[in-house]
């Protein structure tokens, strides 16, 4: 069976993203019921859209309807699932009401890594219960996950953020913020830097603050075993993540996938991938439990590059390939690297080479002016966003 390589998809430029970097499939999110509500997720009518941009590359497509759920949720969820049956490919659930929808309504169901399946005994009541395939608990390392690959196909993580809590099923944020995590509402205080107080006052001074944070995970340098632990698809963390990640990151494990990597190939793809959103790199718990050096030193990211946003293309001349770009913050020069992003573009990379201004060529464009830019195939109201080296 050939493994597939799984991507998020939390907007359209992520989605084209994610097919033009090499995805299989991709995973995504409408407004309600999954657990990244405060990615930007689509509506029911792009459902339509969504397939017409997967049909070309055969891109399989999965719905998350991962959060928990309530009596008073039934009757709209149920509504819900028959209105996406014919548009999606599976849905990821993890709520056995859920499942039980998608069974009567004849749609494959995946079971999501929220069930923490860790055991066969597990796996095998999701299997009569129909599942075609258990997204696994992060907390697995290899030779479990090759017992339970023999009961029932799986899909496990290998690459993005993890969590402090087992599969995620954290309530720190429902009690502080009364923001629950199980609703895809998470506000992540796990991630900011925190003291030790005692009641007089006196303060304990640790070592790293970020004591509830872990780095991300990433399976690069040993993608070879995972390609023999038995699963049947890899999955890549990110749907609140931007359109540059999804690419850089699913470039990256496409060319691991498709052949193995020299340790030079392996060097230059974990240079690709500090460019983007991390907060540094760990293996997770594929070969023993995490120390106290898989937690993060940040708290946001310490990504080698960020972008800047310049302004949107206000028209595009095909015949000439030419944008014409108002700067609206900051500035732009000749060598500057941009990001070109876009509803139906995706995510272009490109290396600004010429620039007109009343028809004379210009080395700089400032903050209100109106610039022609030399620039590959985009499109009227695309964003261009200003590469940036970071200072770390």
């Amino acid at each position: 069976m050939k493994q597939e390589l799984l991507s998020p998809a939390g907007s359209f430029p992520s989605l084209i993203a994610a097919i033009e970097a090499g995805a299989d499939a991709v995973y995504f999110g409408l407004q309600e019921f999954n657990m990244r509500a405060r990615a930007k997720n689509f509506k029911i009518s792009d459902l339509p859209k969504i397939a017409e941009i997967c049909a070309p590359e055969k891109i399989k497509k999965y719905l998350t309807l991962n959060t928990i759920v309530y009596d008073n949720e039934i009757g709209k969820i149920d509504k819900l699932i028959r209105e996406v049956k014919k548009f999606v490919d599976a849905i990821i659930c993890s709520d056995i009401a859920v499942m039980l929808l998608c069974r009567k309504y004849k749609i494959p169901f995946h079971v999501s890594t929220q069930c923490s399946v860790s055991n066969s005994e597990t796996a095998g009541f999701y299997k009569k219960l129909g599942a075609k395939r258990i997204v696994l608990a992060r907390e697995l390392n290899l030779k479990q996950i090759k017992e339970i690959s023999k009961i029932i196909p799986v899909e496990i993580f290998i690459h993005g953020a993890m969590c402090v809590s087992v599969s995620g099923r954290c309530l720190m944020s429902q009690f502080l913020f009364n923001e629950s995590a199980n609703r895809g509402k998470c506000i992540q205080p796990c991630r900011r830097a925190y003291e030790i107080t005692d009641s007089e006052g006196n303060k304990l001074k640790v070592e790293n603050n970020f004591v509830l944070s872990p780095k991300d995970l990433c399976t690069l340098p040993f993608f070879e075993k995972l390609k023999k632990s038995g699963a049947v698809a890899f999955k890549i963390e990110g749907r609140n993540k931007e359109p540059e990640y999804v690419y850089t990151v699913t470039k990256v494990y496409r060319r691991a996938l498709d052949k193995k990597l020299s340790e030079k190939e392996i060097k230059q793809g974990l240079d690709e991938l500090k460019k983007v959103y991390t907060k540094g790199f760990s293996s997770g718990f594929y070969f023993k439990s995490p120390t106290s050096d898989d937690f993060s030193k940040v708290e946001h990211s310490s990504a080698e590059f960020s972008k800047k946003f310049i302004g949107k293309i206000n028209h595009y001349y095909p015949e000439i390939g030419v944008g014409i770009l108002k700067i609206n913050a900051g500035s732009l020069k000749i060598s500057d690297e941009v990001w070109i992003i876009g509803r139906t573009t995706g995510i272009v990379k490109h290396k600004i080479n010429s620039m007109q201004m009343n028809h004379k060529s210009v080395e700089k464009a400032e903050k209100g002016e109106d610039v022609g830019i030399k620039l590959p195939f985009c499109r009227k109201g695309d964003e261009i966003y200003k590469i940036l080296k970071r200072k770390l």
